[in-house]
This record gives C-alpha cells, structure tokens and sequence, in this order.
C-alpha cells in the first residue's frame, strides 16, 4: 500500500509554530514514528508553502497511490484550486488538521477540501495522521 502525506503552508514549523496548538513535535520526527508503527506501509511526504506546488504533487500521486492524506493549513480555507484537483484526481484523499478547526476563528469552518474528501479528521493532534492512515487500512 502506498500512501502520500502532503501538509500545507506553515506545517514546516511545527514543534517551533503555537505549541499550545500544535503541540512542541516536529512532523519528520513524528513522521518516523509512522513510518515505524504502520511499516507494511510505503510512505512518502511532502510539505510546501506554494499552493501550485501543492497541487501539483495531489495531481502527482492522485492516479497510482493508494491514498492521500492532506493537511493543506490555511489553503483549507482559500484554495478552490486545491478543492478541484482532488475532485480531478482517483485517489481517495483524507483531510486532516492537527488542530478542531470548529473551535478556532470562523474563518477556518469553512473547507473547499471536504466536499471532495473521502473523510476529514481533526482534532486530534498528531494522531489525526494515525486515524487516516488506518482508514486506508
């Protein structure tokens, strides 16, 4: 099974970014820890602040993986263009946010990802990636 992780804008800071938030983790260590507990599991990760760029790995890896699972930040909340490819794409995409978006800014209820999401989870913190993983399962 192989399975893209592809995270948004700012999500490069995490462990440095609001740790009452997103908790005092990097995503490569954390990123480890899956690739070891879910080792039947080909992985790959990706994370960028330019939207294009994010697009362009969703339509990359949306036609021969098995499953996506997007953390997309802020784009979430702005980014049509991201909406549309994984409407374009075959590959199931779950979203995820470390975060519950619905207990933040107004602003951050509204998701052009989730109509198009096989799924979405949020809340959870890192363990947010650890439920997705397991829903491709």
């Amino acid at each position: 099974m192989k399975i893209a992780i592809i995270n948004g804008p700012n999500l490069n800071l995490l462990g440095k970014r609001e740790p009452e938030v997103y908790g005092t983790q990097t995503f490569e260590d954390y990123f480890q820890i899956l690739k070891e507990k879910f080792s039947a599991v080909e992985f790959v990760y990706y994370q960028s602040n330019i939207e294009g760029e994010l697009i362009d790995k969703i339509q990359e890896f949306g036609f021969s993986y098995d499953g996506i699972i997007l953390n997309a930040g802020a784009y979430t909340h702005t980014s049509i263009g991201i909406g549309d490819a994984i409407k374009a794409i075959t590959t199931p995409v779950v979203e995820v946010h470390i975060s519950n978006t619905f207990s933040r800014e107004s602003f951050r209820h509204q998701s052009y990802i989730s109509p198009n999401a096989k799924g979405v989870i949020l809340g959870f913190g890192m363990k947010s990636y650890d439920l997705a993983i397991q829903s491709f399962l």
